[in-house]
């Protein structure tokens, strides 16, 4: 093998030449002809290195079975060779081994999060000295990538981004990806993505049926409400950031949505109750199921009225995986009941902001009261609330998270519609997880409504008019819109 190149430790920029070097290598000149019988004969005596033919390193280390082949053969002679390889032959994880110091390069920070053509790291403090050349290093190994920066903060509490510095390459925060068959365009300087949640974001919008209404309280750029709007779900979409909102309006231009995503730029709490009180305006109706297949004489499954969801012929809605109560009934779950309904409100909320989503889900006390005989069946009726969250506790999550959710609730949760999905591993001692649950009857229809305003814009921004931090930029500087037009 060729072992790595020596470089000088502790270099603060990069120099290509450094990696140039040349072994000498014994091999075997042969007849073209005779290429693929070699190759089966000499077996591992060939080496084997990336991005370089095979050649034998030393005929005194070869096999017997090797020496043996070449004596035998005529036409085959021995000569020496000079074998040259660069900087380009070297992984970027061997090179950052080569040039970082000793007692650091056991955890060389050769990994990075993707948003487009944009590499995202986090280093830890003691490679910071060395940040542009790592920069530098990651994006001459990854031809798709333009822009490298570094994470320099914790998130911003208040519009979910990063305030990030740049490593290498061109200073172009505007990105575009692909999720869940939807484009996204984004200011990553200045809006929250994060690829790693695609698997969630496809789970939860896999839950909803195509008639359902989603109420989408804190939704970026769109990475749910675009999908379910896509689905046919009717959505309201929300975010407080402006700069989100308006990249929410041109993602639903991007992907071609149509009356049946309504965006929003609203604080959480006020969101929750103006989508609801818009929604009955509206005069919404849930869409009608479509009919169950029929399968046609001739076809497979002979005259049945309806073929199972397995068979390949036939093109099914999703069910909804939501957890739900048992009807008491068997009529209770028909289409005729569930459509004589008069009132009809959203199927589902999402919450997803896992740091304080918890402490916005007081706005649901009180949200339907004095509308129990619109709602007589409210473990029906009622929405699910699909609420994404932090924990620290490894061994009662569940109970954990249950408890902070009804201490702000100011109720209790029925336990069997409630459902705790672990996401991922945030840090080594917190987990997120997005806590599943119907609303229950008791909080919606409670007396006392709740109006704690953790989130309110801070008094010197409202004082002046103007709900965004004065070092904050929008992507458009104009008054700041309130909701898209819902005509």
């Amino acid at each position: 093998m060729i072992p790595p190149p020596t470089v000088q430790r502790g270099l603060l920029t990069l120099d290509w030449s450094l990696f140039r070097t040349t072994v000498s290598v014994m091999a075997l000149r042969i007849p073209a002809s005779m290429t693929m019988e070699c190759k089966k004969a000499l077996g591992t005596d060939m080496l084997l290195e990336p991005k370089i033919r095979n050649v034998v390193d030393n005929l005194e280390g070869a096999s017997e079975k090797t020496k043996e082949f070449v004596k035998e053969k005529k036409g085959i002679t021995i000569t020496q060779s000079e074998l040259t390889v660069g900087y380009d032959h070297w992984t970027a994880d061997e090179v950052l081994r080569a040039i970082l110091p000793q007692d650091i390069i056991d955890e060389a920070p050769s990994s990075f999060t993707t948003v487009g053509h944009i590499a995202h790291m986090n280093l830890k403090d003691e490679y910071l000295p060395y940040k542009h050349l790592i920069g530098q290093v990651i994006m001459d190994k990854n031809p798709n990538l333009r822009t490298v920066v570094n994470k320099m903060d914790s998130i911003d509490t208040t519009f979910r981004f990063f305030k990030m510095e740049l490593l290498a390459g061109e200073d172009d925060m505007i990105a575009e990806v692909k999720e869940s068959g939807c484009k996204f365009k984004l200011d990553f300087s200045q809006v929250y993505w994060n690829s790693r949640l695609h698997t969630e974001h496809e789970r939860l919008v896999k839950m909803f049926n195509a008639t359902d209404a989603v109420c989408d309280v804190m939704a970026g750029i769109g990475p749910f409400a675009m999908p379910a709007s896509k689905k046919g779900c009717m959505v309201y979409a929300n975010d407080l950031n402006p700069v989100s909102y308006q990249y929410m309006l041109e993602n639903k231009t991007l992907n071609k949505i149509k009356d049946n995503l309504k965006i929003y730029n609203l604080d959480g709490r006020d969101f929750i109750r103006k989508a609801v009180e818009d929604l009955e305006k509206s005069g919404y109706k849930r869409p009608p199921s479509p009919p169950p297949p029929v399968i046609q004489k001739g076809k497979k499954g002979g005259g049945s009225a309806a073929a199972p969801p397995s068979d390949p012929t036939l093109v099914v809605a999703p069910p909804v995986m939501a957890p739900t109560v048992a009807a008491t009934s068997s009529s209770s779950s028909s289409p005729s009941i569930e459509d004589s309904f008069s009132f009809k409100t959203f199927d589902h909320f999402v919450m997803n902001l896992p740091a304080s989503a918890i402490e916005f889900l007081d706005a649901f006390r009180g949200l339907f009261q004095g509308r129990e005989k619109d709602i007589p069946e409210p473990k029906k009726q009622l929405p699910m609330i699909h609420c994404h969250c932090f924990s620290k506790t490894s061994e009662k999550p569940e109970q954990d998270v249950k408890e902070r959710v009804e201490a702000v609730m100011g109720g209790h949760l029925e336990e069997d519609s409630v459902k705790l999905h672990w996401v991922r591993k945030v840090a080594p001692n917190k987990d997120m997880y997005c806590i599943s649950f119907r609303l229950p009857a008791e909080i919606a229809f409670a007396t006392t409504v709740s109006d704690k305003r953790k989130h309110e814009p801070q008094p010197e921004l409202e004082a002046s008019g103007s709900t965004t931090p004065s070092s904050f930029v929008p992507a458009e500087p104009a008054k700041r819109p309130k909701t898209e037009s819902l005509v």
